[in-house]
């Protein structure tokens, strides 16, 4: 049995170790050359979940040799804060990294509490949100940290990250893994782009499979285990409007395939039917108009 999480025991140990996200971490991007020579500074990752923004904050504490010091915005505020603020003064020769998950949800005073620190260096802070960092972070913040966008992992990283698991669980059970390519896709394509999905299903998948002398993963059991599989699909934030303006311009562009896909994402991803169809209604009236109405 597993004792530990996949996506602990795989957390990244170097930068060629992470996965994706080679649009800011591939050779030659600012982001990796700042790494490499141990220069921290304070940053926003923004990205939707399981993008790896977890794992590259301890990263990037560990190439930096920095103190590491992580807060959850939901259960965490000023206090805390300067309680962190005390202890970072005593760090002399030493960076001072805070990780903060879900930044977003700070206030605006809680934000406030962190401008000093950053401005002097008593903090380097990494802030991981999911949220626009435009609407939910004050510009004040905004302009001491630097902005990473972090995008979901494509099928060829999912792909890379799952073959490092199978590695791992090998290992850990010592036994063979029989697992087809064909349901390795099946998997990957199920997963959203998410790492932390993938890992959490296929150390249930695994566990779910393990037998005597081998761990056999059957169609039948992937299957299962997919089962009520919703995909992303946030009501609040860019993705809702991002695939609401994809349904319209898919519409628009006589695109039906698109059109299906997009409105099938929504209703698969808990979007209320009534508003599709009043979005609907809309574009017939909008978009297509009453050039041929028979």
């Amino acid at each position: 049995m597993i004792h530990q999480p996949l996506a602990y025991l795989l957390r990244p140990q170097s930068l060629d170790d992470y996965v994706g996200q080679e649009h800011i971490l591939g050779h030659h991007k600012p982001l990796r050359l700042a790494l490499e020579k141990g220069h921290l500074h304070s940053m926003i990752l923004w990205g939707p979940p399981g993008a790896g923004k977890t794992s590259l904050a301890y990263l990037i504490a560990k190439c930096g040799h920095a103190h590491f010091e992580e807060l959850s915005a939901i259960s965490s505020g000023v206090k805390e804060i300067r309680e962190l603020v005390e202890k970072a003064q005593t760090f002399k020769h030493q960076s001072f990294l805070v990780f903060i998950d879900e930044i977003h949800r700070y206030n605006k005073a809680q934000q406030d509490v962190l401008l000093p620190y950053i401005e002097n260096g008593t903090l380097t802070v990494i802030g991981a949100t999911t949220e626009n960092p435009s609407f939910s972070l004050n510009n004040a913040l905004l302009s001491r940290m630097r902005l990473y966008l972090l995008r979901s992992l494509d099928e060829s990283a999912l792909s890379k990250l799952l073959a490092k698991a199978l590695i791992e669980i090998a290992y850990r059970y010592q036994k063979p893994i029989d697992f087809p390519e064909s349901l390795q896709r099946m998997l990957i394509l199920s997963m959203d782009g998410d790492a932390r999905k993938l890992l959490n299903h296929l150390e249930i998948l695994i566990n779910i499979a393990e037998a005597e002398k081998s761990v056999v993963v059957t169609s039948d059991l992937l299957e299962e285990v997919l089962q009520g599989q919703v995909k992303r699909f946030d009501k609040q934030g860019s993705d809702f409007y991002e695939q609401i303006s994809a349904l319209h311009k898919s519409i628009r562009g006589s695109d039906v395939d698109a059109s299906l896909y997009w409105f099938c994402r929504m209703i698969d991803g808990g979007c209320s039917p009534l508003y599709i169809g009043r979005r609907l209604v809309r574009i017939a009236s909008e978009d297509i108009g009453l050039s041929d109405p028979r």
